[in-house]
């Protein structure tokens, strides 16, 4: 029988508090509170509990474990993402995928893993002034996660889907390469974006939430982290407690008791939007207006092909083959570069991406397994038109991104589209069609070329989707420019440390989990070693 290291775990006594059954209002008590247990919050967590902290960590979402993850997407998006996988920037006009659950995304992404480039690690130390941002100083941190999480380069066939890139790649003379996965003992299923079943998938879940567990850690899940208070009279030490509600889920009754969580230092790790949302609902300092601000995505456009055989694009390792031909042949400051990967197609996310509507679509839905598609992550953060987006509070305090779309990402987008179809077409497609509202199958690359170029590109009609969130609480050592300092410490705010994805001060122009990894990793080290005047265990 397969092994289940969470109940396993629950066996053991591991100490798991569900909010939203607790009826009256509590107190807990702790060194270190963490609010977030993705790639972030996760990695922190092990290294503050075996430096000897007691740690509590704060889940949004749920606890599940591979007994849940039954590969449908009717019960992974509500359980385990953020508005069921329907999250939308303030206009509607580009859909987030962001996980909510233990683990975070970890638990849900496509396993891809890549170092943070060169070219945008040297973009930070020339632009934002983080000069101990280097890939020798990185490098151990990378080794060290890499070998702790079982990252290295697929090594079996690709799935059809990610073998087309490659054909198409090599006709057209343009370099392709293998994708690090971070699994152990992959059954090569592909329904990663579902929660593994396996629990292959080395994600947050099943390796440093448990390991903090063992420790001793408190996970309280379903909890909302509301707001921080209690700052001092200075102001300078930050907030002495955490608010936290329970969210509401489905099957519990009576009252919405909040709680309370005291502790010496708090460490944010609730993405790049939920991270900034917490401060600002806070009323955090923020002196220089950056909370928030330049918050990036890796804006995503997407291009399908008909092919002759079955594609059957939802069978096999999700993405295991990649492009940055389009990234390496621009100035990283230049005309917006993009990087292609081939995502695995399931079947609501295919219908509620593609465009067309009644016989139209339903024609694109028969076409399912014959389908192959490709996706250009466009590296947005590295121009002056390339500001990025502003993370905003509803009225009922809920967040939001604003994110506008210009002209100049437009023309990356164009140059995606592009790309995207005369390699598809290379690879033997009998059709490609841009996943615009506007945009028709075409059957050659000349038809393609022509129309494409005449495509009016303007949000909604531009499908545009996400699953990367970065920013919003840029590091930098000049408060001027950055939330927090380059250890990741608030500027303000002594007590507050930001340790995941909304450090970043643009996007990376990569898949980020290895990049939240390594540098939370390091950060956290430092501030257990800032903390306690000791080194912090290794975490392997």
């Amino acid at each position: 029988m397969l092994r289940d290291p969470v109940q396993e775990g629950l066996a053991r006594g591991w100490r798991v508090i569900d909010a939203a059954t607790l009826e009256r209002s509590q107190t807990f008590e702790a060194d270190v509170c963490i609010v977030g247990t993705g790639a972030g919050g996760g990695v922190t967590a092990e290294i503050l509990t075996k430096a000897g902290f007691k740690v509590i960590l704060v889940e949004e979402g749920p606890l599940k474990s591979s007994r849940d993850f039954r590969m449908k997407e009717a019960d992974a998006y509500p359980q385990l993402y953020q508005e069921s996988a329907a999250r939308k920037t303030r206009d509607k006009a580009i859909t987030i995928l962001q996980g909510r659950c233990v683990g975070g995304s970890t638990t849900v992404n496509w396993t891809s893993s890549f170092r943070t480039p060169a070219t945008t690690l040297a973009h930070w130390r020339n632009k934002q002034g983080l000069a101990e941002y280097t890939s020798d100083a990185l490098w151990p941190w990378f080794e060290a996660m890499e070998t702790k999480l079982s990252i290295a380069p697929w090594p079996f066939p690709p799935n059809r889907n990610n073998a087309l890139l490659a054909m198409g790649a090599e006709k057209l003379g343009i370099p392709s390469a293998a994708v690090r996965r971070n699994v152990k003992g992959c059954s090569n299923i592909g329904y990663c974006g579902m929660g593994c079943p396996t629990n292959a998938k080395q994600s947050m879940l099943v390796t440093t939430i448990p390991a903090a567990l063992d420790e001793g850690a408190t996970l309280l899940v379903n909890a909302q982290a509301v707001r921080l208070v209690g700052a001092d009279a200075a102001g300078s030490r930050g907030p002495a407690h955490l608010e936290v509600a329970p969210r509401p889920v489905s099957g519990t009754t009576g009252p919405r008791a909040r709680h309370r969580i005291q502790a010496k230092h708090f460490v944010l790790a609730a993405g790049a939007i939920g991270s900034p949302a917490l401060l600002l609902r806070s009323q955090a300092p923020d002196p220089h207006s950056m909370l928030g601000r330049r918050t990036f995505l890796h804006p995503t456009v997407i291009s399908a092909a008909l092919m002759s055989d079955p594609v059957n694009a939802h069978a096999g390792a999700p993405q295991t083959i990649y492009s940055d031909h389009f990234l390496d042949s621009v100035a990283v400051d230049g005309p917006m570069g993009f990087k292609l990967e081939a995502p695995p197609l399931h079947p609501v996310i295919f219908a509620t991406t593609m465009s067309g509507y009644g016989e139209q679509h339903a024609a694109l839905m028969r076409e399912f397994n014959n389908t192959h598609v490709l996706l250009a992550l466009l590296r947005d953060g590295f121009h002056a038109e390339s500001q990025g987006g502003r993370v905003m509070l509803r009225d009922d305090g809920s967040p939001v991104l604003d994110y506008p779309l210009n002209d100049f990402l437009f023309d990356g987008v164009r140059r995606a589209y592009l790309a995207m179809a005369e390699m598809q077409f290379a690879a033997g497609a009998k059709h490609v069609l841009p996943i615009h509202e506007q945009a028709a199958p075409y059957t050659t690359w000349q038809q393609a070329r022509q129309a494409i170029t005449g495509l009016p590109l303007q949000p909604l009609s531009t499908r545009v989707v996400s699953a990367h969130v970065m920013g919003g609480c840029a590091m930098s050592n000049d408060p001027r420019n950055g939330v927090v300092n380059n250890d990741g410490r608030h500027h303000q705010w002594s007590a507050v440390s930001v340790l995941d994805g909304s450090l970043f001060p643009t996007s990376i122009g990569a898949n980020p989990q290895l990049s939240i990894y390594a540098i939370a990793a390091r950060l956290a080290s430092k501030l257990a070693l800032d903390l306690t005047g000791r080194q912090a265990p290794a975490m392997i």
